[in-house]
């Protein structure tokens, strides 16, 4: 089973943590973010494509050719134009069906033992208090229909959590461009695009946290440090 991890970023708003140390090596509690995002992956997956840009050789340096006994490909996005450009960087590598996670987000790994038990699916998750994100609309049978980013949607909204599970039917469809960023390309709107042929099943996320910014981090670490006795991350 693969794994796609999207690395290349340059966390821009996380500078200047970020000027000399890519993000997905910022580190919570003592280690990198990288890390938490290895711990989600179900048993099941053995092979992981890391998509790695800026100050990817860091990345590279770190997790090897093989990393806590998986395998470890790299796919370098030389020009950054968002998540689903990332995505189909990978596209040589991809076999069949494969999970896709970001490298910077804190997952729980039930969760993403969920999206692995449909054919395709993305993560969610309810926000509880007012802030930005891919909005999720959904069909009348409860799947994904669209996605809609804003820079301000009330508490209880769905937002996308940015994890999914998919075939490699998604490289069938054009990248979606995104219309509030300019020179990206979304990955949760490429997968509404494709969820109007192939349903894409809804999994609400019992916890997920967004690393975006220095707060964050240390947000992060004290959601970590109270829960570091259970399974969510």
């Amino acid at each position: 089973m693969q794994a796609v991890i999207l690395a290349a970023g340059r966390g821009v708003r996380m500078k200047p943590l970020t000027d000399t140390t890519p993000k997905p090596l910022l580190k919570i509690a003592g280690r990198p973010l990288l890390e938490y995002t290895f711990d989600a992956l179900p048993k099941e997956v053995d092979e992981v494509i890391v998509v790695i840009g800026y100050l990817g050789e860091q990345i590279r340096a770190y997790l090897g050719d093989n990393f806590r006994g998986r395998r470890i490909e790299y796919v370098t996005q030389k020009k950054l134009e968002g998540t689903a450009k990332a995505l189909f960087e990978a596209r040589p590598f991809l076999r069949e069906k494969f999970l896709v996670l970001m490298a910077d987000d804190l997952y729980a790994k039930a969760d993403i033992e969920k999206c692995l038990a449909r054919e395709q699916a993305i993560l969610l998750i309810k926000i509880d208090q007012p802030g930005p994100g891919g909005k999720a609309l959904l069909d009348n049978a409860g799947n994904l229909a669209e996605v809609v980013e804003g820079k301000e949607y009330p508490a209880g909204t769905l937002i996308s959590a940015n994890a999914f599970s998919l075939s490699e039917k998604i490289f069938e469809y054009d990248p979606v461009k995104l219309t509030d960023r300019e020179g990206e390309w979304g990955l949760p709107q490429t997968g509404a695009r494709f969820a109007r042929d192939h349903p894409v099943f809804v999994v609400t996320a019992t916890r997920w946290i967004k690393i975006t910014t220095p707060e964050d981090l240390k947000h992060a670490e004290q959601i970590v440090a109270t829960h570091r006795s259970t399974d969510l991350f």
